[in-house]
C-alpha cells in the first residue's frame, strides 16, 4: 500500500475518533459498534495479509510475520506521527480558531495533492 493511502486511512481513523468523542461529549448515541468497525476496517486495510506455510518452524513464522508487518507498521507509525505533529503545531501556535477536524481535513488535502507520497 502506498504511503499516501496509509496516511488517508490514519486520518480517517483520527477523524472517526474525533467524531466518537464529539458524540459522547454531546450525549448522543455514537453508534459505538459501527464506529468501531470503521476503525477496525481502516486498520485492517493497512496491514498486509501473511501467508505462512504449514510446515514452518516458529522461527520461520516469526521471521515471515516481522518481514510482512515491519514496513506496514513503520508507515502507520509515521502516519500517526505526522497527524499528531500537525495537530500539535496548531495547538502550540495557539490557533484556537482551528478545530482538530479542520487540521485533519487540511492534512488530507495535502496528502491528496501528493505532498507526502514517496512511494510504497
Amino acid at each position: 500500500m502506498r504511503r499516501a493511502e496509509v496516511l488517508k486511512r490514519v486520518i480517517g481513523i483520527l477523524t472517526e475518533a474525533q467524531e466518537i468523542r464529539r458524540a459522547a461529549e454531546a450525549g448522543e448515541d455514537d453508534d459505538g459498534p459501527a464506529a468501531e468497525r470503521v476503525v477496525t476496517n481502516l486498520l485492517n486495510e493497512m496491514l498486509p495479509s501473511i501467508s505462512v506455510p504449514a510446515d514452518s518452524s516458529p522461527e520461520q513464522v516469526a521471521r515471515l510475520v516481522a518481514e510482512a508487518l515491519g514496513p506496514a507498521l513503520q508507515t502507520m507509525v509515521a502516519g500517526f506521527s505526522l497527524a499528531f505533529t500537525s495537530l500539535a503545531i496548531v495547538h502550540d501556535d495557539g490557533q484556537t480558531d482551528v478545530s482538530a477536524i479542520e487540521v485533519l481535513q487540511r492534512l488530507a488535502l495535502e496528502v491528496e495533492a501528493g505532498f507526502f507520497d514517496e512511494g510504497a
